[in-house]
């Protein structure tokens, strides 16, 4: 194999026991095809001896990897730039908690030239390496760009892997409170329906047959003449997961043109993204093993809302 970029790590103890192809998809983001490609072409070494996508990764080698000439996916440049508005909730030598603000990515992707998370804490002076493609390093789980609230990213590999997990397992805690048009009929319940991307919409998701499973709980916290403020826990993670389904029961987001809201409400209410924000995340911390909870207060615009409303 020739003519792509040789990359050289010290396999992570995130790792152990998994196969190459397994490993170095992980490492480079690639796919696990890819990198068994990779591997068939003899582009893969452990401390300098070629090996099979078959071979099982030990803690420590040095992983030495010559990467397809040809990008496999479009060029994500990770970008280190302050975050004005973004605050750390908490630090430690494992993870990180941060008050994401509305308009910011969790990571750089393919079309967004915006302000990161990531981004952010690199120009702040963190260092985070874990496996994974390295312009999403650490993030185990994200937030829409225009939801706001808490985000936690791990900023070393057996963080990453255990939280990974935890997120994976639905061993996390994650609450929400949204802003949503009308009053929920029963006011507490659960909406199970399986998500997937929009076959005629790009950026959009809809609950589909052929989607993944999604399930969301909420309770009203407060009623008002044309809006209901509700505590929503997530046991899954699909994109835009609470806009999707707080819109297929006919309640969509206040101020959510994408999913249905009414946009003369958002304009009454000073609105120009949807009112949903992350006030609670709760886990077992991974390095002590301990249950650890955060909380976000109500951002300016979206506290400003809900004040126009209780005067109305």
């Amino acid at each position: 194999m020739s003519g792509g970029e040789v990359r050289t790590v010290l396999v992570p103890d995130g790792l152990e026991g998994s196969r190459v192809d397994a490993a170095v998809a992980r490492l480079f983001g690639l796919s696990r095809t890819k990198a068994a490609d990779v591997a068939s072409r003899g582009g893969i070494r452990i401390d300098g001896t070629q090996v099979a996508k078959s071979a099982i990764v030990p803690v420590g080698a040095m992983l030495e990897v010559e990467l397809p000439g040809a990008p496999t996916s479009p060029s994500v440049e990770l970008i280190a730039e302050p975050v004005p508005g973004m605050r750390i909730i908490h630090d430690d030598e494992d993870i990180v908690v941060v008050d994401k603000p509305v308009g910011v990515a969790a990571h750089p992707s393919a079309g967004w030239r915006g302000p990161t998370v990531v981004g952010g804490l690199a120009a702040t002076g963190y260092r985070i390496a874990t496996s994974g493609a390295s312009e999403r390093q650490g993030v185990v789980s994200r937030l829409d760009v225009g939801t706001s609230g808490l985000m936690v990213v791990c900023k070393s590999e057996r963080a990453y892997s255990i939280l990974k997990r935890a997120f994976k397992e639905r061993r996390v805690d994650k609450t929400y409170h949204t802003l949503v048009q009308g009053l929920p009929d029963p006011i507490v319940g659960t909406i199970d329906a399986p998500i997937g991307r929009h076959p005629g919409h790009d950026y959009k998701f809809a609950v589909m047959d052929s989607g993944k499973p999604a399930v969301t709980h909420y309770e009203l916290l407060e009623a008002f003449r044309h809006a209901s403020l509700l505590t929503v826990r997530l046991e899954t993670g699909r994109t835009h997961q609470i806009r999707v389904h707080m819109a297929a029961v006919r309640h969509p987001c206040v101020a959510d043109p994408l999913y249905g809201a009414d946009p003369r409400l958002a304009a009454r209410l000073g609105l120009d993204r949807q009112w949903l924000h992350a006030v609670g995340l709760g886990f077992e911390h991974p390095g002590s093993g301990e249950w650890v909870t955060f909380e976000s207060s109500y951002p300016e615009d979206l506290a400003a809302a809900l004040e126009r409303l209780e005067s109305r």
